[in-house]
């Protein structure tokens, strides 16, 4: 077996994979990720033709395929992707290289099976699927780096690669095999000194759990402990963070300082995966945005989400490294190809989020095994089709207008503070699950509130940023929304409520500030270090049955004028009542509370809202934050954004997301719309058909 000391996984000694200063990106790219190594017949020159065609400018190769670079043990070849890569070149389409260390090859379990992964009560992963190795492994850090090393000193001085992925999706894979325990356990004694400290920490005298020695600290595997949990699930992110970190070490140290270090997310807001620390080692994020909701459900949200948390990780662009291409599943049974328009309307989406690229997943429909019915840009016959006349006249549009739309500054007033340490907690403390003892679901959870308080800022058309616990300062935000920020310590209490005397608005739910960091619960009176920012205090809470609306639908919500789920019996001290409950016995709490601290107004939720609810809140609370304009008079299926371009200039982005045409006056600085050249001004009434959209250039000057 294969000996070798592995870097440390904490965060603070991860942090020497420092971002390299690239280039500033031209244009849009706008392509797919191609894989000629599992096509079923040579057709390398019509795909590059085709690509061409389209206007594709950029394809990802490479990150799928270890046993094709590595087929033995230290046995490398590169000509099968070398004239790929040459293809590419010679048709102008550029190449974002990724190294391929999520899939390991055969030989390598085979001669290392101490790389799979071992999950907890003893699972062991086998050999078949991808992503199922133990990235802390000395033998899998071995071959990783000298394929990763070879690979990257090859295409270095190539002009055609202008970027590297290191590797694919990263998480922890459920990994608790026994060098990631003994790690853990090294991890526990600098963060708390000594065995006694963490019992007193993680309240380890119930049950008689308290240690007085490291050697004796149990597994994860079914530890009680809410402090133990929480800082296992810390863990599995530092593993994350350590490994793309190495990784992108590695590429800068053989990688031309011209070319561009990123990794794809899995989509976005994950409990494993600590983005914000991962993003420190990147150029720029990326990430693969997938939406579920296609034809009469398509509207933006989803990809809108992912891409406001993205772009916030790093407060500037980002890439799309995967988004569908036709329809989306590991089976047959939701094959659901979107709707004319739709395809086009994808891309420019993601544009005015604030990506710099859009690519497919994947360029041909793949003929057999796991990811057979998730659609390509061409069909199983790889000829072209609906799907590929319509990218083919975006990819058109990008290579006149690409340079107007690139690079997009977006500045928004509005900034949710997103918890992972809370989401983490509240799955394993659930305020609303199906059922009582075991088993079942959840009706909702944080992850529930976060998509609702975005959706219902979304749907008003105001941009929306996020925020981290870790931010010393919110004062660039004049509106500042926290939901269920169940796990923080004082001192981040404390910001929020220091944010809120000095003028801010903020919008908090229910369950803030109830555990400290080390998720136990506070032993001061709820909402402790709030209690003055929020003018109330409460001792009791209760779950709800049934629904109950509010008396007198105070913010007129009507058939929506409903709460679920939960209720904190809310006492009043300087705070004022917003809504009271219809009913006999929680009647005589308020379940919406506002209270005026020092220069600014904090206003509180104690129980879960309706969807409208939830909106009406929101509304009132950007109204009284002075962010209320033309943009929020839109009708409703009418969605905008807008940002700053390299050129100075503000561009204004307007979708249609419905199956009907719709018009709307425009209320901007006059300026051009760049799909078709028309002259806008203001007043002007605009029209948008079926899933189109507009996108007008203001002018230039005051």
């Amino acid at each position: 077996m294969i000996k070798r000391t592995l870097l440390a996984a904490a965060l603070s000694c991860a942090l020497g994979a420092a971002a390299a200063d690239v280039p500033a990106q031209p244009t849009i790219l706008y392509g797919a990720a191609y894989y000629h190594e599992y096509m079923p017949y040579e057709r390398l020159e019509k795909d590059v033709q085709m690509m061409k065609a389209a206007g594709f400018n950029v394809v990802r190769l490479g990150e799928s395929t270890w046993s094709l670079w590595e087929p033995e043990d230290g046995r490398f070849e590169y000509a099968w992707m070398d004239r790929v890569i040459d293809a590419m070149g010679k048709a102008g389409i550029k190449v974002v290289m990724g190294t391929p260390t999520y899939s390991i090859p055969a030989w390598m379990a085979k001669l290392n099976p101490e790389i799979l992964a071992r999950k907890f009560h003893g699972a062991q992963n086998m050999y078949g699927m991808r992503q199922n190795m133990n990235t802390d492994s000395a033998a899998y850090r071995f071959y990783a780096e000298r394929l990763i090393r070879k690979i990257v000193s090859r295409y270095k001085d190539n002009p055609n690669v202008i970027g590297w992925q290191v590797d694919n999706e990263t998480s922890t894979y459920g990994a608790a095999n026994e060098d990631v325990f003994v790690r853990f356990q090294h991890h526990l004694e600098k963060k708390f000194g000594t065995p006694e400290n963490l019992s007193k920490a993680w309240f380890l005298n119930y049950w008689g759990q308290n240690l007085h020695s490291w050697i004796d600290l149990p597994r994860p595997d079914s530890a009680q402990s809410t402090g133990y949990k929480l800082e296992w699930s810390r863990w599995g992110q530092m593993r994350v963070t350590d490994f793309l970190h190495w990784q992108a070490k590695l590429v800068r140290e053989n990688a031309s300082p011209r070319q561009f270090v990123t990794h794809d997310f899995a989509g976005s807001m994950h409990a494993d995966v600590n983005e914000e620390a991962v993003s420190a080692a990147l150029d720029m994020p990326a990430v693969n945005i997938y939406h579920w909701g296609q034809r009469e459900h398509y509207n933006g949200a989803d990809q809108t989400l992912q891409a406001d948390f993205t772009r916030s990780l790093k407060r500037k662009n980002f890439l799309v490294m995967e988004t569908n291409a036709q329809s989306t599943d590991w089976s047959s049974s939701f094959q659901y190809p979107p709707y004319d328009g739709q395809f086009r309307q994808d891309v420019y989406t993601h544009l005015s989020n604030g990506s710099n690229m859009v690519e497919y997943w994947h360029w041909s429909s793949i003929h057999a095994n796991q990811e057979t019915y998730w659609k390509g840009v061409l069909s199983h016959d790889m000829e072209p089709n609906r799907a590929y006349a319509e990218m083919s006249r975006t990819g058109r549009e990008l290579q006149k207008i690409g340079p107007r739309l690139v690079n997009l500054k977006l500045h928004n007033d509005v900034a949710i503070l997103w918890s992972r340490d809370s989401l983490n907690a509240l799955n394993d403390m659930p305020f609303a699950k199906e059922s009582q003892w075991g088993g079942g679901g959840t009706k909702a959870d944080y992850g529930t509130l976060v998509r609702q308080m975005h959706r219902a800022l979304y749907d008003m058309n105001v941009g929306t940023d996020f925020v981290f616990p870790e931010v010393q300062d919110f004062s660039k935000y004049k509106l500042l929304i926290v939901p269920a920020l169940y796990v923080a310590d004082d001192a981040l209490l404390k910001r929020i409520s220091e944010f809120v005397r000095k003028g801010g608005h903020v919008v908090m739910t229910f369950k803030s500030g109830f555990v400290n960091e080390n998720a136990a619960v506070r032993w001061t009176m709820a909402p402790g270090p709030l209690r003055e920012a929020l003018g109330f205090h409460y001792q009791e809470f209760s779950n709800l049955a049934q629904p109950l609306t509010l008396k007198g639908d105070p913010f007129q919500a009507g058939g929506e004028n409903r709460v679920q789920y939960w209720a904190e019996f809310l006492q009043l001290d300087t705070a004022k009542a917003l809504a009271y409950y219809d009913h006999h016995f929680f009647g005589r709490w308020p379940a919406i509370t506002q209270n005026q601290y020092g220069a600014g107004k904090i206003t509180y939720e104690g129980t879960f809202l309706s969807d409208q609810l939830q909106k009406a809140v929101l509304r009132t609370a950007v109204q009284e934050a002075g962010l209320a304009g033309a943009d929020q008079q839109l009708p409703r299926q009418i969605h905008t954004r807008k940002g700053v371009n390299d050129f100075g200039r503000n561009v204004r982005y307007f979708f249609n997301y419905s199956g009907t045409a719709a018009s709307f006056t425009y209320q901007h600085k006059a300026g051009t719309d760049l799909l078709t050249s028309r002259q806008v001004k203001s007043g002007d009434m605009l029209d948008l058909g079926p899933w189109e959209v507009a996108i007008v250039e203001e002018a230039a000057g005051g």
